[in-house]
């Protein structure tokens, strides 16, 4: 009897061990990450959003970073308050005048509010929820840390680097700054807090080598490919490389359309895969997202996926 016990016991460790090491590409779990909350349903990048998500059973909750002009890191996708906030509103005075090439002759500049162009006491002030639906009103952005004491124990956090080269001549260091908070509640390192898994995730390759050389962070890295040029990645090759500053990769679904045999090739490099973004309100050639989701996660096979809709996560 103790000699069968011994060997469940060896037969866990193995399986623990393999898990670690070979990560969610060999593992039959699939991964379900909110993406900016349940945000299909709710403002994204609010806390309505990330208590939702947490509600409807993720795994990870996904935390765009922006940074303030006085050094917070806050949760917001694009590096603009306009789109979903009522800043025009609050402060009509305080944008940036931008001129885009690609504009025909004489056209008026774009106006703009940089989330880097305002304090956080004056981002608090903003409401971050009508622009979605009225219910949502006075919803405000949320701090890296606020998103963190909330999805703290119930989920895992997925936050990513965005835009780091333009914060960077803007003078601010936002790996430092990520890494910094993440070392402040004790979950920088792996399997700190093991109900709360911590991946990064970055369009920009030097992001992630200066995380994981530079910053010498063991934490789980992803690296995101859109369309034309990054998808100059998916190759045999380029999985190779990626391997090198990464440990998964996070396509444009439509990459994977196009070839299912990133995915394959992926895995042979030790990568995971997680693609973007599976919502209702796109399903392309699919009947619903449900479908959609499903063929990515049991005929493609990857192994994660972002989406606006949590609730429809295939289990």
């Amino acid at each position: 009897m103790k000699n069968a016990y011994v060997s469940r016991l060896a037969i866990a460790a193995v399986v623990v061990f393999c898990a670690v090491i070979l990560g969610p590409a060999q593992s039959n779990k699939k991964i379900l990450i909110a993406h900016r909350g349940a945000s299909g349903y709710a403002p994204e990048h609010t806390i309505e959003a990330y208590k939702l998500a947490i509600g409807q059973g993720a795994d990870f909750v996904e935390q765009d970073l922006q940074i303030t002009k006085d050094g917070a890191l806050v949760c917001l996708h694009d590096l603009t308050l306009e789109r979903t906030t009522n800043v025009e509103d609050v402060f009509p005075d305080r944008f940036r005048a931008d001129v885009n090439e690609d504009q025909p002759p004489n056209s008026q500049p774009a106006k703009h509010w940089y989330v880097s162009d305002f304090t956080l006491k004056e981002i608090k002030q903003l409401d971050a929820g009508s622009w979605f639906n009225t219910k949502f009103k006075g919803a405000r952005v949320p701090t890296f840390q606020e998103a963190i004491d909330l999805v703290r124990g119930k989920a895992g956090l997925y936050p990513e680097t965005k835009a780091p080269e333009v914060y960077g001549k803007r003078g601010f260091d936002m790996e430092k700054l990520v890494i910094g908070i993440l070392k402040k509640n004790k979950l920088d390192k792996p399997g700190a807090d093991p109900k709360t898994p911590v991946v990064i995730q970055s369009f920009s390759a030097e992001s992630l080598r200066k995380m994981r050389f530079d910053l010498k962070s063991k934490l789980t890295l992803t690296f995101l490919i859109g369309f034309d040029p990054q998808n100059k990645w998916l190759s045999v090759e380029g999985m190779k490389k990626v391997k090198e500053f990464a440990d998964g990769i996070g396509p444009a679904k439509g990459l994977i359309e196009r070839n299912p045999e990133v995915v394959k090739w992926a895995h042979e490099a030790g990568l995971t895969v997680t693609p973007y973004t599976f919502r209702s309100a796109s399903t392309g050639r699919y009947k619903d997202a449900r479908e959609e989701m499903r063929q990515f996660l049991f005929v493609y096979g990857v192994d994660a996926m972002f989406t606006d809709n949590p609730d429809l996560f295939p289990r």
